[in-house]
């Protein structure tokens, strides 16, 4: 095993120091026995990964916490030996020992990614991260954590249904019709383990029967919501209609949904430059990201994926958590199917909604970048996943106002909110004074609080 030994400097000790126990990180005592120890890695592994200090007292209060770490690497073995029979050195888990010339011994630092397989503390026990807690599993949540790590897929599950609902079905003989023109519906499907036994499974109902939402009700549904406001959240105040449900095989769902999508958003108008114009969104970001939320969610959890139409933006919530070793931060790079038959089957399809399998979101995000918009925001929530595509630009707000006042004479806070997206006054309200501190704007005269605007400096030269 081969561990180093760092040395930090005052501010990183200090930064260290500062930390608080939560989801990312746990701070122990050098006295705290490795099998509890295990508990907190398995935890972390288990959850979406984080980082173990062992040499850190705390404070009365939980906070004021103290270095006072190992005396020296070898007084660690007993630690070390019980992490590296459960959780080896390597990919997943790194460990390494941290000084400081005015800090008292050696801080043992594990750095735990959250990994693909299910992680046992040494009492043979699973544990998941919530908040500052190391959680044991109970059988439900095992299988529920076997999902999640993409070991065992809903999508494999038969359904208690005749099989012609998949072998006789409109769909089942377009798809054979065009992509397997030589075969039988049920042979083929036999083959492609689309029906086990007398059963079709999850998969098969989902991509082959006409109305896969009569057999797996409130768990393969589209809704569509458009709500007349850039509120952090909707309401049923602001709601445009009642949400629209898309049902339909998964292939007829994705082309609905994204069809319908663009056509809302069309009608939505934003402030720029030049007056209100239509909101403008990349077709494939549009696309990608429903596409990405139909064949990989979670289909073991009853809900349907939601799309949510904002005046500034546009929100996909998907059913479950990130599977396996997937996380925001890796997303772009990793790959990763929870649902492996769908997606190899679905790119059977003509014109199949993933036709470059694992490239979705990276297409999607370089379509935002083309448009100059920003990023979508990918943010993992305790039983789903959502992905904000925002209507904001690329350049930073200052130059956005400037670019405004070329062909405007004056500016206010509201202008503002509507170009960037910002929604706070008070935000604006900074951007503003900064501004008028590098001599850009000024106040416009005689215009005062919610009347306040501001014009160009013109220079007299």
């Amino acid at each position: 095993m081969s561990i180093q030994k760092i040395s930090l400097a005052k501010n990183q000790i200090h930064k260290i120091l500062q930390l608080e126990e939560g989801h990312f990180s746990d701070l122990k005592s050098i006295e705290i026995s490795p099998a509890k120890l295990t508990k907190a890695i398995s935890a972390f592994a288990n959850a979406d990964g984080g980082e173990l200090y062992v040499g850190v007292d705390e404070g009365p209060n939980g906070s004021n916490h103290s270095w006072r770490g190992f005396t020296n690497m070898e007084a660690a073995n007993g630690h070390l030996q019980v992490f590296e029979e459960l959780f080896p050195l390597g990919g997943d888990f790194l460990y390494e020992f941290m000084q400081c010339d005015d800090q008292p011994g050696l801080v043992l630092h594990v750095i735990i990614q959250k990994t693909k397989e299910i992680k046992y503390a040494s009492d043979g026990k699973a544990y998941v991260r919530r908040g500052s807690q190391s959680l044991p599993v109970g059988p439900e949540g095992l299988e529920r954590l076997r999902r999640n790590k993409g070991i065992t897929s809903f999508e494999s599950e038969t359904v208690p249904v005749p099989t012609e609902i998949i072998t006789n079905s409109l769909t089942v003989i377009d798809f054979m019709l065009s992509s397997v023109p030589t075969g039988e519906p049920e042979p083929w499907l036999r083959k492609q383990m689309m029906i086990v036994g007398d059963k079709p499974t999850v998969a098969g109902v989902l991509l082959y029967s006409d109305e896969p939402q009569a057999v797996l009700p409130k768990r393969c549904a589209i809704k569509i919501y458009r709500y007349k406001t850039t509120d952090p959240e909707g309401s049923r105040e602001n709601l445009a209609f009642d949400p629209l449900t898309v049902e339909g095989s998964l292939y007829e769902q994705i082309k609905t949904a994204v069809s319908t999508t663009s056509e809302l958003i069309e009608e939505v108008k934003v402030l720029g430059p030049e007056g209100l114009t239509p909101i403008k969104y990349p077709f494939e970001t549009l696309h990608e990201i429903i596409t990405n939320a139909v064949i990989h969610r979670d289909y073991g959890t009853a809900d349907d994926v939601h799309v949510r139409i904002f005046d500034n933006r546009v929100e996909v919530e998907s059913p479950g958590r990130l599977p396996a070793h997937i996380t925001t931060r890796n997303i772009l790079k990793e790959r990763f199917s929870r649902n492996g038959a769908i997606v190899r089957l679905i790119n059977k399809f003509p014109d199949p909604p993933n036709k470059d399998v694992g490239e979705g979101l990276a297409t999607a995000f370089a379509a935002m970048k083309k448009l100059k918009l920003k990023d979508p925001v990918i943010e993992e929530r305790d039983n789903s996943v959502l992905v904000n595509i925002r209507h904001e630009r690329l350049g930073s707000p200052e130059e956005i106002i400037m670019q405004y006042l070329e062909s405007h004479e004056e500016i206010n806070n509201r202008t503002v909110r509507a170009l960037t997206g910002i929604g706070s006054e008070n935000k604006v309200k900074t951007i503003f004074l900064r501004l008028m501190d590098a001599g850009q704007i000024e106040r416009v005269p005689g215009k005062r609080g919610s009347a306040s605007a501001y014009r160009r400096i013109i220079d007299p030269a």
